[in-house]
């Protein structure tokens, strides 16, 4: 029994029901299976105006995949790739700013477990927190953290 292709409107439901998707990523994803890029565009315009289609939606959603292992600087990055408005992304960069310090502990603390007993491993520690998009001020803080409490045990 051979199926029915799907229509571009079908084809961008079942992408949204698996995740939620920028608008750029479906433009991206759908652009293969459109006649004409005005026909991609109407169905796009009118899942968002339906409120299928959610840049809001979509930046929270990021935002909870990404935060427990990358800082701000990579999620901000990442929502800059998907072309969100700024307005759009400003709340819930806001919110990960106000937890930075205490993800960037929990990132370390899931890798490392303990304080750096060398100048060389404290290097290694903080590149790590780097690479994963954590601010410097997070970074120098968790860093100041696991020190003192060695120093104190």
């Amino acid at each position: 029994m051979v199926r029915p292709a799907l229509s571009l409107r079908g084809r961008a439901l079942r992408l949204l029901t698996q995740r939620e998707q920028s608008r750029l990523e479906l433009d991206r994803k759908l652009t293969p299976h459109a006649e004409s890029p005005e026909q991609l565009e109407s169905v796009l315009d009118r899942l968002q105006q339906e409120g299928w289609l959610s840049e809001e939606r979509f930046a929270e959603s990021l935002v909870r995949r990404r935060s427990a292992r990358f800082g701000l600087r990579r999620i901000e990055q990442e929502l800059q790739t998907h072309r969100l408005d700024p307005q759009v992304s400003a709340p819930v960069l806001a919110t990960l700013r106000a937890t930075e310090r205490e993800r960037a502990l929990d990132a370390w603390a899931r890798r490392f477990g303990e304080a750096a007993q060398d100048p060389t491993e404290r290097a290694r520690q903080q590149r790590f927190l780097a690479q994963r998009g954590f601010t410097a001020d997070a970074i120098q803080w968790v860093i100041r953290q696991r020190s003192e409490r060695h120093d104190d045990a």
